[in-house]
């Protein structure tokens, strides 16, 4: 936000009269066998949301879980260790004993190696038994591990013949990273094609969740005064960040094998580059919507090493200040080699080579130790070819801007010009904000709810296909190839609790780019 921003009011959405309860659709019958039940996905996200979703009435009466991990423990001992994560969640948003006895009793739990195809018959005695006692014949396989146990899960449900079913349905849901390049992703790709048709595959990415990166869609798509200028005729350029306060936590092991590129480009920010590029599709619909993401996909510009070295930004955290306190660098966290080249910041300007985008720049960035977690698209419009105004010179008219937050605080703003009071012919910047909690009265769902319960309906639409993950790949790629024939920076070249890397300024800087900083809020 710029100094004229803050000179002046904000402009309110109306909230409404009453909270908006929005309908409650019912998941199909399903037994759930999350692989990897023991870990911090399925305590944090998986059964809080599931909870949520029982306590909703979303559930139905033969809904069941089967938590399957290596470490040891009885189902009451799972069903204890998973009520002490709900209460402390912030995702579990309304935590009672009453709702929480009547669904934990349809958690169980089954110790065994999931590496260990010998193990796979033991999972299918155990839905058996389970089934006999009323579970559904509906199997959903959630495989919440890290990515290299995905191909020996799917091998071994395909070898116990887990992977078809003549009583019901049979899907799996697999969480990123889908591969680690375009290689891996491919034969991962081919393994699960040979034990699951397609429309069975839910690769799940959470961000597609999220209220607002739906609303995406309404937005461009359900507004005639949107759409006619969303494309280069009026954008000059579209901003995309993801940052986090936070630093590695306890995943130094999978960050040093991954890095800010693969576990945030790749996917997510990917991803918002398609929602907000895409053309409509022909109907709101799992293929129609996806492939119009993939279109997307197809036509990002790729990169020769020499642009890469232009276009590409990658930074590392040193010591710094975050809220007031004093952080380690990454490479003073545990678990992370005193020497890394890591990168825990990534910043890469894209170019969408199509008739809508041609021409249009698209930087993303993201980020660990950064001032404040944020998520948003920034969607910067041309400016007016002059002023017009007395007294008002042309580079102090401040070109249109709308932001779609993501995270925290999910809503839509609009910066626009305005007379300032007086007599001159004085302009300034004002903003009209709508956010969904003061706009409907309720907090929007969390992401993992709504995959959930899509994945439990059998809608696709806010999963990833096959393609799209090898076209996310394919773009990717051949940076991080290029990334190891070029001499990383001097590592650390950002501080905890600073903007970044000088260098991603450079990146967008010129014609009055600039990235919206974090100091400035909203």
């Amino acid at each position: 936000m710029s100094a004229q921003d803050t000179m002046h009011p904000v402009v309110e959405a109306t909230p409404i009269d009453k909270p908006y309860v929005p309908p409650l659709p019912k998941a199909d019958s399903c037994l759930l066998v999350i692989f990897g039940a023991s870990g911090d996905l399925t305590k944090r996200k998986l059964i809080p949301a599931l909870y949520d979703l029982a306590c909703a009435g979303c559930m139905h009466s033969k809904f069941q879980v089967l938590g399957v991990a290596r470490t040891p423990m009885t189902s009451e001992q799972f069903r204890a260790a998973m009520r002490e994560s709900a209460e402390k969640s912030h995702d579990a948003r309304e935590f009672t004993n009453v709702c929480w006895e009547s669904f934990s009793g349809n958690l169980h739990y089954l110790t065994g190696d999931i590496n260990d195809h010998a193990f796979y018959p033991e999972i299918a005695k155990e839905l058996e038994k389970m089934q006999a006692n009323g579970a559904s014949t509906n199997v959903l396989f959630y495989v919440s591990t890290q990515a290299s146990l995905a191909p020996p899960i799917v091998e071994g449900l395909a070898k116990a013949g887990l992977n078809r079913n003549d009583k019901g349905w049979t899907r799996i849901v697999l969480e990123k990273p889908f591969g680690r390049d375009l290689k891996s992703a491919h034969d991962l790709n081919e393994i699960v094609a040979k034990a699951f048709d397609e429309p069975s595959v839910y690769r799940i990415d959470h961000y597609l969740g999220k209220e607002t990166v739906q609303n995406i869609l309404v937005f461009r798509f359900g507004n005639s005064m949107f759409e006619p200028v969303w494309n280069r005729n009026y954008i000059s350029y579209v901003e995309i960040t993801a940052s986090e306060s936070l630093g590695v936590e306890s995943r130094a092991g999978f960050y040093e094998e991954t890095g800010a590129l693969r576990d945030m480009v790749a996917n997510h920010l990917l991803q918002l580059v398609t929602l907000t590029a895409m053309e409509p599709p022909v109907a709101f619909d799992a293929e129609s919507v996806r492939e119009e993401k993939v279109q997307v996909l197809r036509a990002i510009r790729p990169m020769t090493v020499e642009e890469v070295a232009k276009r590409t930004v990658r930074g590392q955290y040193g010591p710094g200040t975050i809220d007031g306190a004093d952080v380690h660098g990454y490479r003073q966290e545990p678990g992370v080699n005193p020497k890394s080249n890591t990168e825990t910041f990534a910043a890469v300007e894209f170019y969408i080579d199509n008739w809508r985008w041609a021409g249009v720049p698209f930087f993303v960035r993201t980020g660990k130790r950064l001032p404040r977690q944020r998520t948003e698209v920034r969607v910067h419009f041309r400016r007016t070819p002059q002023a017009l105004f007395s007294r008002t010179a042309d580079e102090d008219v401040e070109p249109n801007v709308i932001t779609l937050r993501i995270q925290p605080n999910e809503g839509i703003s609009m910066r626009f010009g305005a007379k300032r009071p007086g007599p001159q012919m004085r302009t300034s910047s004002v903003k009209m904000d709508f956010d969904y909690s003061s706009a409907f009265g309720t907090d929007t769902p969390v992401a993992y709810e709504t995959l959930l319960l899509d994945a439990m309906r059998g809608d696709a639409t806010l999963f990833t296909r096959r393609d799209e993950v090898e076209a996310e790949w394919k773009i990717i790629t051949p940076i991080e190839e290029a990334w190891a024939q070029i001499p990383p920076p001097a590592f650390p070249n950002y501080a905890a609790g600073s903007d970044g890397p000088d260098a991603a300024n450079d990146l967008i800087s010129g014609d009055h780019r600039h990235w919206h900083p974090f100091q400035s809020g909203r």
